[in-house]
């Protein structure tokens, strides 16, 4: 439910507004359900990196349009959904897997 509603909230604000906003909300919810603060964090990220490369918003997609304004945007977003697929499929082991995020900060400290 919390990926469903950061993936929402990443589609229509920048990623640094997402997260002045819901972390100080999200975050006691996080500790309180024993979940590591450092597998939220990735998964925060992973999500507001999908909203920067999917529609309505997709501010990246602006971006590569600015750069190359010879490539309609319909071809840029559709280069982009391989990418925004990768990324679901990495929530979805994330989530079914939190070892997978855990593994380096466990191994450096311990």
């Amino acid at each position: 439910m919390i990926n469903l509603f950061l993936l929402v909230a990443g589609f229509f604000l920048p990623p640094v507004a997402v997260i002045v906003m819901t972390a100080p909300i999200l975050l006691p919810i996080i500790l309180a359900a024993n979940f590591d603060p450092y597998w939220f964090a990735v998964i925060l990220t992973i999500n507001l990196e999908i909203g920067l490369i999917t529609p309505p918003v997709g501010l990246n997609l602006f971006i590569i349009k600015g750069i190359a304004p010879d490539i309609s945007l319909r071809d840029i977003l559709m280069g982009s959904l391989p990418y925004a697929l990768c990324m679901v499929l990495g929530i979805l082991l994330l989530c079914l897997f939190p070892g997978i995020a855990l593994w380096l900060p466990n191994l450096i400290m311990g």
